[in-house]
């Protein structure tokens, strides 16, 4: 048996292209990953290591945690990315129920983290952005014995997180083939070579940094631009000499914001993706104005790496995701009972592939819950396909609105107020209210220099909707709170706001 993944990954390799150059123009070709991460899973394997066993990872962003990750691959090891803003109680918890065998952290949180550690029998080991720490400094020389550890498609690569908004976060499995044939299936649809040049400005610890654009790099044999974080400035100065760029919304608000985004400033790329929340199709069309590119979005999530994507040739249509990829289906159902429902109907997006998740680290009832007899995964989502084909998503299930009986779709309420005069964004969300269950609220994001108020908006919505379906109050304000793959925190708005209605 082979490594299933890293296999794949060494196929398309050529030991002289440039696999990352990062901002300081540090620059590591194809041999070196294939060097450096062979050194690297020997250490593990020589710091106790075994196959299956857990590699708990927070640091700042570097290529040394990418070829981390690759070497965790090749020692057979469970790879577990945590977000950096995690504070100690929250890394207490996924270290503690990871089981983690190695924990590698920044060496400025390794004091605080020592307790933890010791707590549940793990090694602790130092990485720093710069590339130096504690685990870099055991590196083993001697690599020559080193073989990789057999693995097949159906063992674990890594254990990605939930963002956990509503109870415990839960740990997604995801095996090799998971990572390896959605890869595949992105580099194919997408039409990545190795010609490609990449804006890598994403965070590394989410499924969209380091799956998405990582692997995706990996298995065409391209190569990228590692940045720390997204610098509109930055961005703007390397796409001459790149070719795609993956961000999240946020990234392209800032660019159309920018004076120097312009067609002859992105002439040399050839796509720009973008997902992990949904784009305002106002963005949409102003980059499309500014540069002559359709921004392509797609859809995905931790547990089913990505499911649809609009198409590379043909209409990229604002404000859908596209299409399933090859090898996924997709189909919307009644929540309740799982009955598939007709074209234009609203309800529960749910995926099979061999993209889906292997289930929940440890909770087998959970898994089940989460899944059809007939093996399709309840995402969570709901959505509807419209008479092209085209995915919608309307939103999060745990986001509906029940007011007064009705069901509402915070995401058609907000199509509506984003197209009012002065409104940059809005969020809708459902906040206790003593008499209809729920009081629709909508917060709103103003244009600066705009003077639209919540009775501006009250009336800009009352001969657009329907009555049940407009909101109870309307709350201004400088910004909506979001997380760091920039998707707005509903559940930090629910809390802010659940008095509003209160005696």
């Amino acid at each position: 048996m082979s490594n299933h993944l890293f296999d794949a990954i060494r196929e398309n390799a050529k030991p002289d292209a440039v696999f990352i150059e990062t901002a300081d123009r540090r620059v590591w070709h194809y041999r070196d990953v294939i060097a450096q991460s062979a050194r690297l899973a020997a250490t593990l394997v020589a710091m106790g290591v075994r196959p299956d066993d857990r590699v708990a990872v927070q640091v700042e962003k570097s290529p040394e945690v990418l070829l981390l990750y690759l070497a965790c691959v090749r020692a057979g090891a469970v790879y577990l990315p945590l977000n950096t803003a995690y504070t100690f109680a929250e890394l207490d918890y996924f270290i503690g129920d990871a089981e983690s065998r190695l924990v590698v952290v920044s060496p400025k949180t390794r004091e605080g983290l020592e307790p933890v550690a010791a707590r549940y029998g793990a090694r602790l080991e130092t990485l720093d952005e710069a590339g130096g720490g504690s685990l870099m400094a055991a590196l083993t020389e001697d690599t020559a014995e080193f073989v990789d550890v057999a693995r097949g498609p159906d063992d674990l690569a890594a254990i990605l997180y939930t963002s956990g908004t509503t109870g415990r976060s839960k740990g997604a499995m995801l095996t090799h083939d998971n990572l390896l044939s959605n890869a595949v299936t992105l580099r194919d649809h997408w039409r990545f070579s190795s010609t490609d040049r990449l804006i890598h400005a994403l965070p590394i610890f989410h499924t969209h940094g380091l799956f998405v654009a990582s692997n995706v790099t990996l298995l065409a044999g391209a190569s990228m631009y590692l940045l720390p974080k997204f610098d509109a400035d930055e961005v703007l100065r390397l796409m001459p000499k790149a070719t795609v760029l993956m961000g999240v919304p946020t990234f392209y608000v800032r660019l159309v914001q920018h004076p120097g985004l312009n067609a002859d400033v992105t002439s040399a790329m050839r796509l720009f993706i973008s997902g992990s929340a949904p784009l305002l199709a106002e963005t949409h069309r102003l980059f499309s104005e500014r540069t002559g590119h359709a921004i392509l979005e797609r859809y995905g999530m931790t547990e089913t790496n990505m499911n649809t994507s609009n198409p590379y040739d043909g209409d990229r249509v604002a404000g859908t995701v596209g299409f399933p990829l090859p090898g996924v289906s997709l189909r919307v159902t009644q929540p309740e009972t799982g009955t598939p429902l007709a074209d234009g109907e609203t309800g529960m997006i749910e995926v099979k592939g061999p993209n889906v998740f292997k289930g929940y680290w440890r909770m087998p009832e959970k898994t089940k819950a989460e899944f059809r007899d007939d093996g399709f995964f309840i995402t969570g989502d709901l959505g509807k396909i419209d008479e092209r084909g085209y995915v919608h998503i309307v939103g999060r299930s745990k986001d509906l609105v029940i007011s007064g009986g009705y069901n509402i779709y915070p995401k058609e309420i907000e199509s509506e107020i984003d197209q009012l005069p002065g409104v940059v964004e809005s969020a809708v969300i459902g906040v206790p209210h003593p008499d209809l269950g729920e009081g629709l609220t909508a917060v709103i994001v103003r244009e600066l220099g705009a003077t639209i108020d919540e009775t501006a908006v009250l009336e800009g919505l009352r001969d657009r909707l329907a009555r049940y379906k407009q909101p109870k109050r309307v709350i201004i304000v400088d910004e909506l709170p979001r997380n760091t793959m920039g998707k707005v925190q509903k559940n930090v708005l629910r809390d802010t706001y659940s008095g509003l209605f209160q005696a």
